[in-house]
């Protein structure tokens, strides 16, 4: 059926490309890049809702094709790779980036019951999700070939290096000095005399009644 051709191909582009976005957040470790008007909680949650959102309309880009009819794929070949009688290689590279986001989710449901390394473990499988969906719209879309396509497979291209590059350069923050560092003495104020508490022995803390600037004010008198 015609609607449902075309929906299997404006859903298909949409979740291309909220699938690079949600791989070019988690490359360029997106909770790093915030700022005073963009807090972490606001980045986090972009990077949650688009990958969701690419999550459904993968879901549908899958249900359309099998509703289609116009070539033979059926519920099997969209969940078990390379089993298609129609362009199997193609089809199945779909299929693969299905199981692999599908393994995202399922893990992500269960994160507690699993535990974070499991699920951290799991989880990368988002990213190699990625070049295989690219691929596969390249090799069995219809519009491959199509300057408007060419420039979307480009630009997702782009995104990606692009928060490879900026991951790459930025690195690791560096380790903050646990040193407390050391501040130099007021010249001609008196306060030189001053020692910092934890030099003073327990001993004179406990039986000197008097308080630190008591001792020091009586110091300046005489």
């Amino acid at each position: 059926m015609t609607a449902y051709w075309y929906l299997t191909r404006g859903t298909g582009v949409v979740a291309l490309i909220l699938l690079t976005i949600t791989v070019a957040l988690g490359v360029a470790n997106a909770r790093r890049l915030r700022t005073r008007w963009l807090p972490r909680f606001v980045v986090d949650a972009v990077h949650r809702n688009v990958a969701l959102l690419s999550v459904a309309f993968v879901f549908v880009h899958v249900a359309t094709t099998l509703l289609d009819g116009y070539v033979p794929i059926r519920v099997i070949d969209a969940v078990v790779p390379f089993t298609s009688a129609y362009r199997p290689f193609w089809v199945g590279l779909g299929a693969l980036s299905l199981d692999l986001l599908a393994a995202v989710v399922i893990t992500s449901l269960l994160r507690r019951r699993l535990g974070y390394r499991a699920w951290r473990a799991t989880h990368w499988a988002a990213y190699a999700s990625w070049p295989v969906a690219l691929l596969h719209s390249v090799g069995i879309g219809t519009d491959a070939s199509t300057p408007w396509m060419i420039a979307i497979v480009v630009g997702c291209v782009a995104v990606v290096l692009v928060a490879l590059a900026v991951r790459i350069l930025t690195g690791r923050p560096a380790p903050a000095s646990r040193t407390a560092p050391r501040t130099a003495p007021l010249r001609g104020s008196g306060w030189s005399d001053l020692r910092s508490p934890r030099s003073v022995p327990d001993r004179v803390r406990r039986s000197d009644p008097l308080p630190v600037r008591s001792r020091i004010d009586a110091r300046r008198a005489a």
